[in-house]
């Protein structure tokens, strides 16, 4: 294996330190942290990757590409290089609820190859979103997004080890983090399925149990073959979920 990552939602300041001492009995096994932007919370992701970087590993803040102003010079800049921040995960990013939050018709491609000029010193990784459309297509959008210099990747969850294998072997040669969440509740069941396009396999239960020994599946593989780990421990107990992942 060559990293792990896990993700941390920086809610508050207080509570991205609470979830930072829950990893620090992983400090050996935890690679880096991922941060997620999100623009309902007051804190902006290389904020909190900031944050993260000053108290435990290097990490990784998310940039929404449709937040980017290709007419303007990259306004974190400043900031990535003021914090020794080296790494960045260009998404596309949800559309904003709030209106007056402007936002630019502008694709990852566009951001990871602005990034790539502006800050050559810089890695850019990109998502992978395995429940877009058909594998085809997402791979299309894979090979553009590594022509503008993206030197890996990052999926969505996977919930289904077939379905992962098939990725596996269509991604043969790219950096690519496997990404594993738990689902806790039906209702997180339901939201994947209508807002994601997941499809679960038979053998799914939405428990801690399930989501533990499905990562352990994912964490072997990718052990095995030499790729990385992303664990998105959304809306569950971190503390068990890491304890379990890691026994």
């Amino acid at each position: 294996m060559q990293r792990i990552s896990v993700e941390l939602v920086p809610r508050d300041e207080e509570t991205l330190r609470g979830d930072l001492a829950l990893l620090e009995p992983y400090r050996d096994r935890v690679d880096v942290i991922n941060i997620p932007d999100l623009l309902r919370l007051p804190m902006r992701s290389w904020e909190g990757a900031a944050i993260a970087q000053a108290s435990f590993r290097p990490s990784m803040p998310h940039i929404r590409a449709m937040d980017i102003d290709l007419d303007k010079e990259l306004t974190v800049k400043d900031f990535l290089r003021e914090h020794h921040i080296t790494e960045v995960l260009v998404i596309e990013g949800d559309p904003p609820q709030d209106m007056t939050h402007e936002v630019y018709p502008t694709e990852s491609t566009d951001v990871i190859r602005k990034f790539r000029q502006e800050m050559p010193e810089l890695k850019v990784y990109a998502g992978i979103d395995q429940y877009r459309g058909a594998p085809r297509d997402e791979l299309y959008r894979v090979r553009r997004k590594q022509q503008a210099g993206a030197a890996g990747f990052f999926t969505q969850p996977f919930f289904d080890m077939r379905y992962l294998e098939v990725y596996a072997d269509m991604l043969q040669g790219l950096e690519v983090y496997w990404g594993v969440s738990p689902v806790m509740h039906v209702r997180s069941q339901s939201y994947w399925e209508r807002k994601n396009n997941v499809v679960f396999p038979h053998s799914f239960e939405p428990t801690l149990e399930w989501s533990v020994a499905f990562a352990r599946k994912v964490f072997d593989f990718a052990h095995k073959s030499g790729a990385s780990l992303y664990m998105m421990p959304i809306k569950t107990n971190l503390k068990e979920y890491l304890a379990g992942v890691f026994a």
